[in-house]
């Protein structure tokens, strides 16, 4: 058995293909996202996020009405399937989620942990990315962690909005 991590970092275990099954077994792994997709250029072709339908959509409108962890779980299945820079880019945003998910359970720590992941992240991609207006959110990012890490703490800062880059705010 293989521990594999998904994007909010918790562990799953798969068990691998014997050696002979392995290339006939492939595709499904790295469809899964259980390997990653450089393994075969075959399988890298470019993906759109579309914001306005579907999972995208639906984890959008759990964020902003503070279903994180239903959020993380609607972003979690685009992940699956998504190909380099736009997997790293949801494996920020579900971080953020799961980490506001933490916040509502009362774990500090695991709110900072993953809000300082999702940053190391988020920090690679450029002011709007994939639609998403990245700079406002890395901000909010920040501002959350030094309210975090103050002590004593004060009153946290207004929980991060995502905005479409074309269209502002997202309801």
């Amino acid at each position: 058995m293989t521990p594999l991590k998904s994007p909010s970092g918790m562990l799953a275990y798969r068990r691998l293909p014997s050696a002979q099954a392995l290339h006939g077994t492939l595709a499904l792994h790295i469809l899964l996202g259980f390997l990653p997709a450089e393994t075969d250029s075959r399988f890298a072709t470019p993906m759109s996020l579309d914001w306005t339908h579907g999972e995208l959509h639906e984890g959008l409108r759990c964020f902003h009405s503070g279903a994180f962890f239903e959020a993380h779980e609607h972003w979690e299945s685009v992940w699956l399937a998504a190909q380099e820079p736009e997997r790293t880019f949801l494996q920020g945003l579900i971080q953020v989620a799961a980490s506001f998910h933490h916040f509502q359970r009362g774990n500090c720590a695991g709110t900072i942990s993953l809000l300082r992941s999702a940053l190391r992240r988020l920090d690679r991609y450029p002011e709007t990315f994939a639609g998403i207006a990245v700079t406002p959110l890395r901000a909010a990012v920040r501002l959350w962690l030094e309210a975090l890490e103050t002590v004593p703490q004060p009153s946290p800062p207004p929980l991060p909005q995502l905005q479409l880059a074309e269209r502002g705010s997202l309801p």
